[in-house]
């Protein structure tokens, strides 16, 4: 039996009272690779946020399995780059949940940089500071800091973004390493032909799951075409929606969409 990494039970997340993402249900099984695919605006980063404990649910749950160590790498968007911190800083943050931010690094810590640094082609870049660092040199620092922190669940927001070719092949080696010891590893993507080659399994959501499961059936035609339909159904002012009576509690936004298949959606645990 898989045993789940996450279960989603008819979760709706979101900022005041507009929901981002609708009624999620579903399982992340514990060593699975998954891909967070969909519109700009479809929920994909909202989804990351609630995981790792950001945004509380509007409604419903996310149930994590006990003890898990989590690792969240956010949208350099998000990062103050002006921060004068050089690239040994950055990554040795990652240490922080065993040692604090004002613990003493041990010399084990220190080799646990230095080899996480080597392991992302930094070998020699530890006094730079951080706002010298190309995009690309800069998304392997932040991860390098995932690599020191051993987490269980991975959580990387579009981490492709803004970096070179190389860069790109060398960041999916390093997540199928993840994958192959049995991490759990949830990548939010634009590139459906990367997701295609790298990733075999894909949540496709338009603010709504649409599908999720086996990536060459979660990224069918006729399932981006439900999405990008979905997706421009929604207007960012939309109200809260309410729950319908379709044998399966699922709730339908105030736009009409389809209510939802079940088979398109949610892995469970075999």
């Amino acid at each position: 039996m898989l045993q789940p990494c996450l279960t989603f039970n008819d979760l709706t997340l979101g900022y005041g009272s507009h929901p981002a993402v609708h009624h999620l249900d579903g399982v992340v099984r514990k060593g699975s690779l998954t891909a967070v695919v969909g519109a700009n605006g479809s929920g994909k980063s909202t989804l990351m946020k609630g995981i790792v404990g950001m945004l509380k649910p509007i409604s419903g749950a996310i149930s994590r399995l006990p003890a898990t160590r989590i690792a969240y790498l956010p949208q350099q968007s998000e990062l103050d780059r002006s921060f004068p911190a050089r690239v040994v800083d950055l990554v040795s943050l990652g240490l922080w949940a065993r040692r604090g931010l004002l613990g003493r690094h041990t010399a084990q810590d220190r080799a646990s940089v230095s080899k996480a640094l080597m392991a992302v082609g930094l070998e020699g870049f530890e006094k730079r500071a951080i706002d010298t660092l190309s995009g690309g040199q800069l998304q392997r620092a932040l991860f390098a800091r995932v690599l020191v922190q051993d987490a269980d669940l991975i959580l990387l927001d579009e981490p492709f973004n803004a970096v070179d070719a190389k860069t790109v092949v060398d960041l999916v080696a390093l997540i199928k390493r993840w994958h192959g010891e049995e991490r759990t590893v949830l990548v939010v993507a634009h590139d459906l032909d990367l997701v295609r080659r790298h990733f075999p399994e894909a949540l496709l959501l338009a603010r709504r799951p649409v599908a999720w499961g086996e990536t060459t059936e979660t990224l069918r035609p006729e399932n981006l075409l439900r999405a990008r339909q979905f997706h421009e159904a929604w207007e960012d002012d939309a109200p809260w929606c309410e729950p319908h009576d379709h044998g399966h509690g699922a709730a339908e936004h105030g736009h009409g969409a389809e209510p939802r298949r079940e088979h398109d959606l949610g892995p469970r645990a075999a």
